[in-house]
């Protein structure tokens, strides 16, 4: 899997509740682009949900190297957090975090049961948040005398991308471009100041 490629991610948080022989599940669903960000999300639903028989994480993020993550958190073992974890591999969607809560409703429903119902609650939370591609993007930065300026900023409007320009001795332009147009951009960005422009990466 390449960090380079497009991939899918969910467009924002999604919640879901459904009820299983007495016991009620919530499916809650956010993006998250790091290891921590996913982390903090799985402690906000634990802190919100501290009265629940269970919480069970699951995550992927696309960080280096790629990161998978689920807990069965006192479940039987792979009755939970394997079957969460199985619909976002399924549903190849990364840079998400999922976490089902459940309350016991005094009816067991074994193994085949609980995965069942806890594969339904991630997919239920992803199909509220909704799903989006995203391109993966790098930053750098553009260091040009003011006379090369006004070419650098042309360039940069043309291709669309979003920049930001500090105008102090020189100017200095933090560009923020999809990581398969970066290369080129630089290429055009040198070209056109006849190598003039700093580039930092």
């Amino acid at each position: 899997m390449s960090q380079r490629e497009p991939y899918r991610t969910v467009a924002g948080r999604g919640e879901t509740r459904f009820e299983v022989r007495g016991s009620e599940f919530i499916g809650h669903v956010a993006p998250a682009r790091t290891v921590e960000a996913a982390e903090d999300f799985v402690a906000e639903v634990r802190e919100a949900y501290v009265d629940a028989t269970h919480n069970v994480p699951a995550y992927r993020v696309r960080a280096d190297p790629f990161r998978e993550w689920a807990s069965d958190d006192g479940e039987p073992s792979g009755s939970a957090g394997d079957p969460a974890l199985n619909v976002l591999q399924q549903e190849d969607i990364e840079n998400v975090v999922a976490v089902v809560t459940r309350y016991y409703g005094g009816t067991n429903l074994g193994v085949g049961g609980l995965a069942r119902s806890y594969s339904r609650a991630v997919k239920d939370g992803l199909d509220t948040a909704g799903t989006t591609t995203e391109r993966p993007h790098e930053t750098f930065a553009v260091t040009v005398d003011y006379d090369d300026s006004g070419t650098v900023r042309g360039i940069l409007e043309s291709e669309s991308v979003k920049f930001d320009a500090d105008y102090a001795e020189r100017v200095a332009f933090d560009v923020r471009a999809p990581v398969d147009e970066g290369s080129a951009l630089r290429d055009r960005i040198r070209s056109a100041t006849s190598g003039r422009a700093e580039i930092d990466r």
